[in-house]
């Protein structure tokens, strides 16, 4: 699976190197438990596009559009840095909050591939997409319960932390308010046993300890 992680990833492979810092959205941890947290993230504005097609796919397509966003494919040529994780998240058809810049999600439509804007822009200062395909959106503060793990990612993995991450929610009555997203913080670059990955669930109510 590591074509798919790399296809999710390709944004960075054009903007990062090894030495640039990529901004990556504040939170509030609000419990930890191991591996597992409980985070609070403010609100954030997202660009988001629907793409049609398998995971690998969708990624590269999603990516395409939106990097043609950001890399001034929009009102005044102007370009949008990146910020991190890449997420992917089956919605079924939902909309959720999301708190980084980049999801991929499956849905009865297609999927949903979304970048976050960096914490500078607001919907008002961004500037408008060329691409009628690609929407800006305001999304609303939403608490995270979350699972890190490392190592690439194939679809497999993705389900085992979503089960484990639910069965430790589950455990401390937390409640989902929409689907699974797989975060992924790191460069195609990254070796498999230092790469940053995580599953994050937005949930109701108070975290627990």
């Amino acid at each position: 699976m590591r074509v798919v992680a790399s296809v999710l990833l390709l944004f960075l492979t054009l903007i990062a190197s090894p030495a640039m810092a990529v901004e990556e959205p504040a939170f509030v941890r609000l419990s930890q438990d191991g591996a597992f947290e409980v985070r609070q993230y403010p609100a954030l504005v997202v660009a988001e596009v629907t793409v049609e097609g398998d995971q690998s796919t969708a990624a590269s397509r999603g990516f395409r559009l939106l990097a043609g966003y950001i890399f001034g494919g929009n009102d005044g040529g102007q370009k949008v840095a990146m910020t991190a994780p890449v997420m992917q998240s089956k919605t079924g058809g939902q909309k959720i909050a999301m708190t980084a810049p980049v999801t991929q999600s499956p849905s009865p439509e297609g999927w949903v591939v979304r970048f976050i804007m960096p914490r500078s822009y607001s919907l008002a200062s961004l500037p408008a997409p060329n691409d009628p395909r690609v929407r800006l959106l305001p999304q609303a503060p939403v608490r995270y319960a979350v699972i890190r793990f490392s190592g690439w990612v194939s679809d497999q993995d993705r389900l085992k932390r979503t089960s484990e991450l639910t069965a430790w929610m589950k455990a401390r009555k937390l409640k989902a308010v929409g689907p699974a997203a797989l975060a992924q913080y790191d460069p195609p670059w990254t070796l498999g046993f230092a790469r940053r990955n995580e599953v994050m669930i937005p949930v109701e109510g108070q975290a627990a300890n």
